[in-house]
């Protein structure tokens, strides 16, 4: 099963962070707008990622809801018609909730950047090391670790959790 070892941070000034993403990446970055169906399952995540142009992909994944470098274990399947997908898990399985985000995605060496706007709970940034088969998660840790200072992300600004996890915490605060 492939591996990352991932963060999660709030981000306080989308400009300065992209700048930063952007000169590390040498690019702008690639915008793509998601909408993530997560599914009650027994262990790790299990969500449906939708493109919003017929694509998409299936996700199961695991790890830790801590806060700095972790490592997920994953699983991905792509599909060509995720709405009749959605469908079936929604009936076979039950939808936890919705995530809908716009992704600005830089790549630098073996990281997938994230700048993310996920509407009902702001900015955030996600690094994804991916793993290669002859390197430690200590490794992977140590290259996490070096982003977040180029990056200048602090380790106050981290989250654990995933979005629907934050989402889910956002509505039973607002409930009580």
């Amino acid at each position: 099963m492939p591996s990352n070892v991932e963060i999660k941070a709030r981000v306080d000034s989308v400009s300065l962070f992209a700048q930063k993403a952007s000169a590390l990446s040498q690019s702008d970055g690639t915008v793509i707008k998601q909408q993530d169906t997560f599914f009650h399952c027994s262990q790790g995540r299990l969500k449906l990622r939708d493109f919003m142009n017929g694509s998409g992909q299936l996700i199961f994944y695991d790890r830790p809801d801590t806060d700095g470098p972790k490592l997920s274990n994953f699983s991905i399947s792509p599909t060509s018609d995720p709405q009749s997908l959605r469908e079936v898990l929604s009936a076979a399985l039950g939808v936890m909730g919705e995530v809908l985000k716009e992704r600005r995605l830089f790549l630098i060496g073996q990281t997938r950047v994230h700048l993310d706007t996920v509407e009902g709970l702001g900015d955030f940034m996600e690094l994804e090391v991916m793993m290669r088969p002859d390197q430690t998660v200590a490794e992977g840790q140590q290259v996490a670790e070096e982003l977040m200072r180029q990056l200048d992300v602090s380790e106050a600004s981290l989250v654990s959790g995933a979005y629907m996890d934050l989402l889910l915490q956002k509505a039973n605060s607002l409930q009580k």
